[in-house]
């Protein structure tokens, strides 16, 4: 491997100099920065990045740790994420923490020794003080951890309510909830936008609400219990589109049909929810966007750039498909 000692001996001038060169810091003659771009030219010598970022104390890298890369969910995020912070100058490591404590205090340790200038992260576990004692800019995204931190959210009642509502319009009478886990803020808003629309019914019972944990093989069979128990169900809205996904495949087991007999809708938007059979009706978030915005914010904070907002809370939007 070319290291700096073999452009500074190649281009006839020292060390610091070529330094001074790559760093774009400090006086060098326009000859002798010719001679050494030269040198790096022809050698095709390649900056040790690691060595750089100990010195710097900087990387121009950012951490993603996100609870779940199975769910279809977080990879879209993490695409936008990237996209944007490729266009800013940025490189993202991507953790995956299933949720776990251990595992993101664990990457957040690693992220800190690799000297990443900041972090976005979906945590359910991690305090506000835990994360003002990484003294690097955080981003809290699809999850509210603290008032203090910079966040990114959705209307998640809001939209739970608009879900709930849209199937009592196309007529169902007894609607079930498969929420997200209880620890989970944007899985309990959307239990409780459901509970504020049916609630107070006469046929509700707490029983309408089963737990799916947003996964997919959870939900199929919460669902599954859930109709056995409650045979009257004629409309489902899932906390999320795995689970949605999950309850239409729970549903054709038991050999019912969606919508005809049971009408589905999930929450959040993601692409497998065009390609279900029935096409599955959704609230959707502005997925993309929030990943741009959560990237764009944290680099701002980064570069010392002024920040007019540092709380989001995104609309929504109903799409209807075939399985309402």
């Amino acid at each position: 491997m070319v290291s700096i000692k073999d452009v500074a001996s190649h281009a006839g001038v020292s060390v610091a100099t070529v330094s001074r060169v790559l760093n774009a810091k400090g006086y060098v003659s326009e000859d002798t920065r010719k001679k050494v771009e030269q040198a790096i030219d022809e050698l095709n010598y390649k900056p040790n990045e690691v060595a750089r970022s100990l010195f710097k104390k900087q990387s121009k890298t950012i951490g993603l740790i996100v609870p779940d890369i199975t769910n279809p969910y977080f990879p879209e995020l993490a695409r936008a994420v990237e996209d944007t912070a490729a266009k800013l100058g940025y490189t993202v490591i991507l953790c995956n923490s299933d949720g776990k404590i251990q595992k993101e205090q664990h990457y957040l340790d690693v992220l800190m020794q690799k000297y990443v200038d900041g972090i976005i992260l979906s945590s359910d576990t991690l305090s506000d003080e835990q994360i003002k004692a990484l003294h690097i800019p955080v981003v809290s995204i699809d999850r509210e951890i603290s008032k203090d931190i910079p966040t990114i959210v959705v209307e998640n009642k809001k939209g739970a309510k608009l879900a709930t509502q849209f199937l009592q319009q196309k007529g169902r009478k007894r609607i079930a909830h498969i929420r997200g886990p209880v620890h989970i803020v944007n899985a309990n808003e959307r239990c409780e936008g459901y509970h504020e629309v049916v609630g107070n019914e006469q046929w509700f019972n707490e029983s309408y609400i089963v737990n799916g944990h947003f996964e997919m093989d959870a939900a199929i069979e919460a669902t599954i219990e859930l109709l056995q128990r409650h045979p009257e169900i004629d409309g489902i809205f899932a906390a999320n589109d795995t689970m949605a996904i999950g309850a239409i495949k729970a549903v054709h087991k038991l050999g019912k049909r969606t919508p005809e007999d049971i009408a589905i809708i999930g929450f959040d938007g993601i692409s497998l929810s065009k390609a279900t059979i029935p096409e599955l009706t959704t609230i959707e978030q502005p997925i993309y966007a929030m990943g741009e915005k959560a990237a764009s914010m944290l680099i701002e904070f980064i570069e010392e750039k002024p920040i007019v907002e540092t709380f989001y809370r995104l609309d929504v939007q109903l799409v209807e498909r075939e399985s309402s």
